[in-house]
């Protein structure tokens, strides 16, 4: 199976357990790789075959900014459910980061993997 992935992308989301954490937006990184058959689109060269990655990658933006989950895992699984139902495909892998929030850690994470049913 293909597929297409977009590495890196910032978003902000107001996200967090703690009281100083809701004051205001996080900058989280997502990371998702999104499984779909890209034969046809390799062989007619048209974008309408495919899946527009500049319109996945705004649909996590905006799922993240409109959001106000306390959780990594929750924001995750709605910026999955939101993929899932504006796009044909298959499986997506998902990794949420949250940079810097630990003093001794560069980063904490969390990859959810879910298959359309």
């Amino acid at each position: 199976m293909d597929r297409i992935i977009i590495e890196g992308l910032q978003v902000e989301s107001l996200i967090g357990v703690y009281d100083w954490e809701r004051t205001a937006k996080t900058v989280l990184v997502v990371d998702v790789q999104i499984w779909v058959e890209l034969e046809r689109p390799g062989q007619s060269d048209q974008v309408a075959d495919t899946l527009d990655y500049a319109k996945i990658a705004e649909l996590i933006q905006q799922v993240a900014s409109d959001s106000q989950f306390q959780l990594l895992e929750a924001l995750a699984a709605a910026m999955i459910k939101h993929i899932f139902m504006q796009f044909n495909c298959h499986q997506i892998e998902l990794k949420l980061s949250k940079p810097d929030i630990l003093a001794d850690a560069r980063n904490v994470a969390v990859i959810l993997t879910r298959k359309r049913s």
